[in-house]
């Protein structure tokens, strides 16, 4: 799972490309993080977890502050979370997390893209059984610490899997699990770097670079919509 995840993120931030195309999602990330539970982020693990994937992408400080402000007050905005469930070409399924202001709009325009591309929507939670939700933590690999220890110290927190790239230390464990290892993590004094609940899919499928062409295009496409946070797909 581990190399499967890197490539994937790789990829996505690929094609973000730039502070434009990510920074509203990530301030819209940040503002449903905040209206959830509280704009305190010593008091919101979910709030603190955003704030730190913003971090980490380079999003300056007045960004993340306004973005805090938007879930209360005159400005704030009603965001509802939405998940889309669609089947695409070459045998590819998608789940698509939204954060929309506007569902007619959001539910809309995706579909178009997917009608365009010869695919559909399907019923919301109909493909749920083809993926499997994880949480996902990276960091720096911390000095002198024993990575054996620390992998014993976190399977009690619902640690499933940690793999090292280089410098770099990716933790999984099961989404129900994100609160717990997120806390242990603080506890054992590791900055975590990003965070995130992911959707790995359960029987990931291979297709030709052609077939790849035409399946990151339409990626490319709902990424592009402001509403959209996060897509997965069954690609290996």
């Amino acid at each position: 799972m581990g190399r499967a995840f890197e490539y994937r993120k790789a990829a996505k931030m690929k094609r973000w490309g730039n502070m434009s195309r990510i920074f509203p999602k990530l301030g819209r990330a940040i503002t449903v993080a905040a209206k959830e539970g509280v704009p305190d982020p010593t008091m919101n693990a979910k709030l603190r977890a955003a704030i730190a994937n913003a971090k980490a992408e380079g999003m300056p400080k007045d960004n993340i502050d306004a973005a805090i402000k938007r879930a209360s007050g005159r400005d704030a905005v009603d965001y509802t979370e939405i998940v889309y469930d669609g089947k695409g070409p070459h045998g590819t399924l998608f789940m698509i997390e939204c954060a929309t202001d506007n569902p007619t709009r959001t539910i809309a325009n995706i579909r178009a893209i997917f009608t365009k591309a010869g695919g559909q929507i399907v019923q919301s939670g109909s493909l749920d059984f083809m993926f499997s939700r994880k949480s996902v933590f990276e960091f720096e690999k911390p000095n002198g610490v024993d990575l054996e220890e620390l992998e014993l110290n976190l399977i009690d927190a619902g640690l499933e899997e940690m793999s090292v790239d280089e410098n770099t230390v990716y933790v999984y464990g099961d989404y129900t699990n994100f609160g717990s290892i997120a806390a242990a993590l603080e506890e054992l004094k590791i900055e975590v770097k990003k965070s995130a609940l992911e959707r790995v899919p359960t029987s990931p499928i291979e297709v030709t670079d052609e077939q790849m062409a035409d399946i990151e295009k339409i990626i490319e496409k709902i990424e592009d919509d402001d509403d959209v946070q996060a897509v997965f797909t069954n690609l290996a």
